[in-house]
């Protein structure tokens, strides 16, 4: 059970952050194997606190910029991981209307005993 964190520009309406929310999760169900429910929390910046290179690496980042940060267990490998970011630019792409070359995702990969879900207890170890 993956937790999901998006940061995004303010200004974005309840239709798109739902959409966006959405496509993400079916991407992460189509390729990266978590169950039907999961954590997200959308995070909205003003333009002072969401700061970014506007080239990156070769990739131009515009104002609709989202940072997608996943919290999973260490399980998946480097092909999961690929086909997880090119389904998310394309799912994005499509529904909300993100471009490509706005969706950065980064990955942070946890050992199972590092998860409590509730009630003080390591459900994964």
């Amino acid at each position: 059970m993956p937790i999901t964190r998006i940061d995004l520009r303010k200004g974005k309406s309840r239709e798109f952050k739902a959409a966006l929310t959405a496509e993400i999760h079916e991407a992460m169900r189509e390729t990266f194997d978590v169950p039907e429910n999961s954590f997200v929390v959308i995070t909205e910046h003003d333009e002072d606190t969401f700061t970014f290179s506007r080239i990156y690496r070769g990739v131009e980042h515009s104002d609709d910029l989202v940072i997608i940060q996943i919290t999973a267990n260490n399980t998946r490998t480097i092909e999961k991981k690929k086909a997880l970011y090119a389904q998310l630019a394309e799912r994005l792409g499509r529904r909300p209307g993100v471009r490509p070359q706005d969706v950065v995702v980064n990955i942070l990969e946890v050992a199972k005993e590092n998860w409590s879900l509730g009630n003080g207890l390591a459900q994964y170890a």
